[in-house]
């Protein structure tokens, strides 16, 4: 009964904001072509190269651009397609890239040097919440395996190398598997393989055999149910509710030359996030147009589902989820809360990639560029919360909020010694 609530409440505040009209109509000529401001707040650099992976939760880049909200501050988003972190990574430290939609952890891996470059880097805004999954095969499936107890009953039963994939070693992705792995009594190096696949080839790679399970961000969780190759075990927001994923991440140097410019590109991809979130017929619109081969390429309907909360596994169970990947909520979302990097390095720690503790608060207070946010925000007029830190319960039951990183980072039962 509460699900059905739920469900409702959801579905009407969506369709209470819902509007006909079109794209382009929503911002006015003038607006979309005046800056926001002339002289010293003037952007620096009038066009800007941001990255992006095809997934769904590029959409505010996207849209930022194909809306034309990059011209009401006096910018011009170039969208650049990348084919992997990696070189997302790579032309972010080299300077081909200005900025790029791009995974938390990996800010934070090239900020403390794990596993490559190092450099300073800078988080402008957090771009989603929610929105990625583990999907496991259906050969799993045909052996009894529908969620981690079964899948820890498998392996524990049948011996043999068990492979899972994510998409970066330092990234959302990596956490949010091993994170659910451990949960289950599954260690995801000990006990099970780790590889590392670029999210559109995840697909393909599980149709030919090369995994047993993946996670990723939308829409390719949804396409490997829609292939018939694999199931959904979890989604990331069954992990933690209204989790940290995506970032509007560039390099310290680039905000130190151009902090207008960096201003800029906030404010523009805050207000593209707002309007997706605003209404049912704008993200039926951000999906068709993100589908689109020059974004992520792959069928509309694939990315529309879960954009809208329509949840099918695979092996049954469909579902209307209020926690579907969000890109503002009133603000929620968009701001990038120190905690929410710390809690990215305490799983570094955990897993072996960072070899000690570090100063954990000192390092996000300088990543996280909550001081640009706090302009954009002016300029957006979207609301702050009143504390940069914030406080959730995972999957296992284990609260982060924060207060004493290097004790969670050490308090849990299965990592890297």
């Amino acid at each position: 009964m509460k699900k059905t609530v739920a469900k409702g409440t959801a579905r009407r505040g969506f369709i209470k904001k819902a509007g006909a009209v079109g794209i382009m109509s929503l911002v006015p000529a003038p607006v979309r072509n005046a800056a926001w401001a002339a002289g010293s707040d003037a952007p620096e650099k009038k066009e800007v190269k941001i990255g992006f992976i095809p997934l769904t939760d590029c959409s505010s880049v996207v849209m930022a651009f194909v809306m034309e909200f990059d011209r009401k501050y006096g910018i011009k988003i170039i969208p650049s397609k990348e084919a992997s972190w990696a070189a997302v990574r790579d032309k972010l430290v080299n300077g081909e890239l200005d900025a790029a939609h791009v995974l938390y952890g990996l800010i934070y891996g090239v900020q403390m040097g794990i596993g490559g470059p190092k450099k300073d880097m800078a988080i402008l805004m957090n771009l989603n919440h929610n929105g990625q999954a583990v999907t496991l095969s259906r050969k799993l499936y045909e052996k009894g395996v529908k969620d981690g107890a079964s899948l820890k009953a498998l392996v524990d039963r049948e011996k043999r190398e068990y492979t899972f994939a994510q998409t970066f070693p330092t990234g959302t992705h990596a956490m949010w598997i091993y994170y659910w792995l451990a949960t289950y009594g599954i260690h995801p190096f000990n006990d099970v393989k780790a590889i590392v696949v670029p999210p559109p080839q995840m697909v393909a790679n599980m149709r030919v055999g090369n995994m047993d399970g993946f996670c990723v961000g939308e829409p390719w969780n949804n396409r490997a149910i829609v292939d018939g190759i694999g199931f959904t075990a979890e989604t990331t927001q069954g992990i933690w509710k209204d989790h940290p994923e995506k970032t509007l991440g560039t390099t310290a140097e680039f905000v130190q030359k151009y902090p207008n410019t960096a201003r800029a590109m906030t404010a523009a991809v805050i207000d593209a996030g707002r309007w997706i979130d605003a209404s049912l017929s704008n993200r039926r619109k951000t999906a068709e147009t993100v589908a689109d081969k020059s974004y992520v390429n792959t069928d509309k309907e694939v990315i529309l589902a879960r954009m809208l909360g329509r949840y099918d596994n695979g092996i049954g169970k469909s579902w209307d989820d209020p926690n579907t990947m969000k890109f503002y909520n009133d603000g929620h979302v968009t701001f990038p809360y120190l905690s929410d990097g710390m809690w990215f390095m305490t799983q570094h720690r955990r897993w072996g990639l960072l070899k000690e503790d570090v100063d954990y608060l000192a390092i996000a207070k300088k990543v996280n560029r909550i001081d640009l946010y706090k302009e954009a925000a002016v300029m957006t007029k979207t609301s702050l919360p009143k504390d940069p830190m914030r406080s959730a319960k995972l999957i296992d039951g284990v609260v982060w909020d924060g207060k004493d990183p290097k004790r969670y980072a050490g308090s849990f039962k299965i990592k890297v010694a």
